[in-house]
């Protein structure tokens, strides 16, 4: 029985438990499970009366909803390879991905996307989202049946989707991930899940708000239904603090840029409330500095005591009553921040580290042992080692096959014992604790001939530097290293708090100007990938009169 013969069946074996729930500001609608087995049965006979067969790939462009996970179960169902792309991506780049995906078929959320995608895209069949869920009449003349047919036999090595590449680095490309991929992580993750909730599946309340086409989200949906649990989508991303509060979630996967921000806004609230509560939230967070460092006072802990007891559950409460532990990946989380959430809220932060090409996880923090700057251990299919530059070597069935249509790429991937270079360079401790401190290509090599890694810099910058919420480090082939900072604070306090940490530093990992900007770098503005991840060339490229002034 494959993996997708267990979704199915869960969706027959529980037909009243509320699989997908869209979660519309204050108002939870939910798709059961014998709802969600019809609107899957209707989408399949859509695709086959639209003469697609086993192997096809179908590109979908759409926000996450009941119907988008609907038509990804359909399209597994039939044997068809989806290839789902991020519906708020810029058009030319949609058009790109859908022409090198070379889909027999594209079926976007509305017409508008339809309109966007017309004269760019490559010339295949297009459906509205809608369109799928149609019913058709069967031989006889009735509707569709209310169940589906088994699913079409695939063998392990079947691609079932196609996940592009976020291009952090360079132009997507498409990561074939099978079967065997998937039902090598399934089980992993449900006893994950297991060990970190302490309760038996279908119970839990998860959130998500990350869309359903990176290769996390993916695993996520799939892990939940394959443990017969139901999943909570945000429907809108401007409103999920309010979205949160409907949901009352358990856990959530999150990118550390919602943590950061959960942080912020805390402290943001914190700066309006009267003086006494300011006074203990700074001295808490001093103390907890000291204490993080290993040199703090009797003073300090009774500090750190009396926050806990008189200030930190409302703190809690706000952000999430019910939260037993949150999970994160994508990019590097902040070390603070990590102990922030973990050690004064009580809500452990366990982290994630995984590729797309990884099948979405090479590691995880272990229940009761995450440590702040560490990204936990190996799952146990997987095989590490480091090269002798650094750089994080895997090997394992959760590994992908290759690029679609780029076997260049795919040979540049892999050595000859099909060990897979992740690009990240990487620490392991003797007890097998993994830590990421950046990637290769990020090396920032100065005049001065000394290998900096950007990552572990920038995040000590938005620790540090009160009101800056994203660091950008630049200054390879430069006589020093430069910042591009965005957010609030004031050049006075930003000097201040830089001679401080330059102080702590060695001379050639030192920041000595910076350009400051209020707008910070979004997907929209072409400075961050969709999953929140630097374009660095792009941001060079966009600040390179700033750039330039610094080193005139």
């Amino acid at each position: 029985m494959s993996f997708i013969d267990v979704l199915l069946r869960q969706l027959e074996e529980h037909p009243d438990r509320a699989f997908v729930t869209e979660v519309h500001g204050e108002r939870l609608e939910a798709t059961r499970g014998g709802r969600l087995r019809e609107m899957v049965a209707r989408a399949r006979r859509q695709l086959r009366a639209l003469g697609l067969r086993p192997g096809d790939r179908v590109v979908l462009v759409a926000s996450n909803s009941a119907r988008w996970v609907a038509a990804d179960l359909a399209m597994l169902a039939e044997g068809l390879t989806s290839v789902p792309l991020y519906a708020r991506q810029a058009p030319a780049e949609l058009c790109r991905m859908i022409d090198a995906s070379d889909p027999s078929l594209v079926v976007v959320e509305h017409e508008g996307l339809h309109d966007a995608l017309r004269h760019g895209a490559p010339a295949v069949p297009r459906r509205v989202l809608d369109a799928l869920f149609t019913a058709l009449p069967s031989v006889d003349g009735s509707e569709a049946p209310r169940g589906a047919d088994a699913p079409s036999p695939v063998g392990t090595e079947h691609p079932v989707t196609i996940i592009f590449t976020s291009g952090s680095s360079g132009e997507p490309k498409g990561v074939l991930t099978t079967v065997r991929n998937v039902e090598t992580m399934l089980p992993i993750l449900d006893a994950k899940l297991r060990e970190m909730m302490g309760e038996a599946p279908g119970s839990d309340r998860v959130f998500h708000y990350l869309p359903l086409c990176f290769s996390g989200s993916r695993m996520v949906l799939w892990a939940s239904l394959f443990r017969g649990n139901g999943l909570h989508l945000s429907t809108s991303l401007e409103d999920l603090r309010r979205e949160m509060a409907t949901a009352r979630p358990h856990y959530f996967l999150n990118v550390p840029a919602l943590l950061e921000r959960v942080r912020t806004g805390v402290e943001a609230g914190i700066a309006g409330r009267p003086l006494p509560i300011r006074a203990l939230y700074r001295r808490t967070i001093e103390a907890f500095r000291r204490h993080r460092k290993g040199a703090s006072s009797a003073a300090d802990h009774a500090v750190l005591f009396a926050a806990r007891k008189a200030l930190f559950p409302a703190i809690r409460a706000q952000v999430g009553p019910d939260l037993k532990c949150l999970i994160c990946g994508s990019a590097p989380l902040s070390d603070e921040t990590q102990a922030w959430f973990s050690d004064l809220l009580g809500i452990p932060v366990y982290q994630v580290y995984g590729l797309t090409e990884t099948t979405a996880i090479v590691s995880i923090d272990p229940v009761g042992g995450a440590v702040p700057g560490r990204v936990g251990h190996p799952i146990a299919p997987c095989e590490l080692k480091l090269a002798a530059d650094g750089e994080l070597l895997v090997r394992g069935p959760s590994i992908f096959p290759g690029y679609f249509r780029a076997e260049a790429a795919t040979r540049e991937a892999f050595d000859d014992e099909g060990w897979f270079h992740t690009g990240d360079q990487a620490h392991l401790d003797e007890r097998g604790s993994l830590a990421i401190i950046g990637r290769v290509k990020n090396l920032l090599v100065p005049s001065s001939g000394h290998n900096v890694a950007p990552e572990p810099i920038e995040q000590a910058l938005v620790e540090r530097l009160q009101g800056v919420g994203q660091a950008v480090v630049v200054g390879h082939g430069r006589p020093f290293l430069v910042a591009i900072l965005t957010g609030t604070a004031e050049r006075a306090a930003v000097d201040a708090a830089l001679e401080g940490f330059n102080a702590e530093l060695p001379h050639y990992r030192r920041i000595r100007k910076y350009v400051l900007r209020a707008e910070p770098l979004t997907p929209e503005n072409g400075l961050l990938t969709a999953n929140q991840k630097v374009r660095r060339k792009a941001i060079e490229a966009h600040f390179a009169r700033d750039l330039e002034a610094l080193y005139r």
